[in-house]
């Protein structure tokens, strides 16, 4: 028969045994919670951990019971973010983004000549979907192009029905005897407006002055304008000095004020010259004077050296210098050779 005592004392030893082995705070699991939370636990108390909102957990055990030994058990439970679907590409333009994971932001941009339509960023939400929705990059447009006064549109064709799309283009022209001061070209930009339009003025021109020992034919007109025509000549043994043919410009002048130059009488009576590359008799090529601007190179002797060599002479509104170093040849020295015949230097 057992002692009452005995009895007492095992009762009492059990008592201390079971009440000195509490659990502690449970282990923190990242992104969870624990019920109930308490700094310590009786053996058999249980607790659940619960994942927070935009969290999925995985793997290990949520609710565990606190054993008479103290000691929790090992709990590898995680609580990963939840992953929102695939938003990588956006059609003309750019997903800008770190994770698809909650809760992250991702941030969109076009390309030049799209806008957004739609949200310029988006969040992944506890329910794995993006808020707001994703945009998408619309193409930019331009309405008809305004057409410039006294102009007409040369190439214009739409692309979006009656509209422009970015970078396309619109070409001018102006009604004639207006001239254009601008780019003749416009372009649909990135802000759906045109570039600068050019502008077409009406410009005139003086009458074109007569020159001195010349004429001078243009429309016979009270006044004349932008591409209108003139056109010089000039009189015997005089040489057109500029175009036969000018042009009323945009600044309101003649593209060129052409002159009449003399031209040029020889003294030389006979001499064998370079004209134009070819080797040609002065006296016969140009029996009526050298026109102004002409060019030839008379050829000159080097006498220690006994070779020859050239140099030019142009007609210059009438007036001719012949170099010093040429010796005309005499028709009585015929034991001489001219320089033209000699062995170049």
């Amino acid at each position: 028969m057992t002692s009452p005592v005995l009895v007492l004392l095992s009762g009492f030893l059990c008592h201390v045994a079971i009440a000195g082995q509490t659990c502690p705070q449970p282990d923190d699991v990242p992104f969870s919670t624990v019920t109930p939370l308490k700094t310590s636990y009786d053996p058999g108390e249980q607790i659940v951990y619960f994942c927070k909102p935009g969290y999925l957990s995985q793997g290990g055990m949520r609710r565990l019971t606190c054993p008479f030994t103290g000691i929790w058990p090992l709990n590898t439970l995680k609580c990963t973010p939840r992953v929102c679907p695939f938003a990588g590409i956006l059609d003309n333009g750019a997903v800008r983004y770190t994770t698809f994971e909650y809760p992250n932001t991702i941030s969109f941009a076009c390309n030049s000549g799209y806008y957004l339509n739609g949200t310029n960023s988006a969040q992944c939400t506890e329910e794995g979907k993006w808020s707001p929705e994703l945009p998408v990059c619309a193409p930019i447009t331009c309405p008809p192009p305004p057409v410039p006064k006294f102009a007409t549109l040369r190439i214009y064709k739409p692309s979006a029905r009656n509209n422009s799309l970015y970078r396309d283009r619109a070409v001018f022209k102006c009604l004639p005897h207006h001239a254009m001061f601008g780019n003749d070209t416009i372009a649909c930009t990135a802000h759906g407006n045109w570039t600068e339009l050019p502008e077409c003025r009406e410009v005139k021109c003086p009458f074109p002055s007569r020159p001195e020992n010349g004429f001078v034919n243009y429309p016979a007109k009270q006044v004349l304008l932008y591409k209108d025509k003139a056109t010089y000549g000039c009189h015997d043994t005089y040489n057109l000095d500029g175009p036969e043919e000018v042009e009323c410009t945009k600044l309101g002048n003649w593209s060129a004020q052409p002159s009449c130059k003399a031209s040029c009488k020889l003294s030389v009576k006979k001499a064998t010259v370079l004209y134009q590359g070819e080797r040609v008799k002065l006296q016969e090529r140009f029996k009526n004077g050298m026109l102004h601007g002409d060019k030839v190179s008379f050829f000159c002797k080097n006498k220690e050296k006994k070779c020859s060599y050239t140099e030019e002479a142009q007609c210059v509104d009438g007036t001719i210098e012949i170099p010093k170093c040429f010796k005309e040849h005499s028709s009585l020295a015929f034991w001489k050779t001219d320089a033209w015949d000699i062995m170049p230097c």
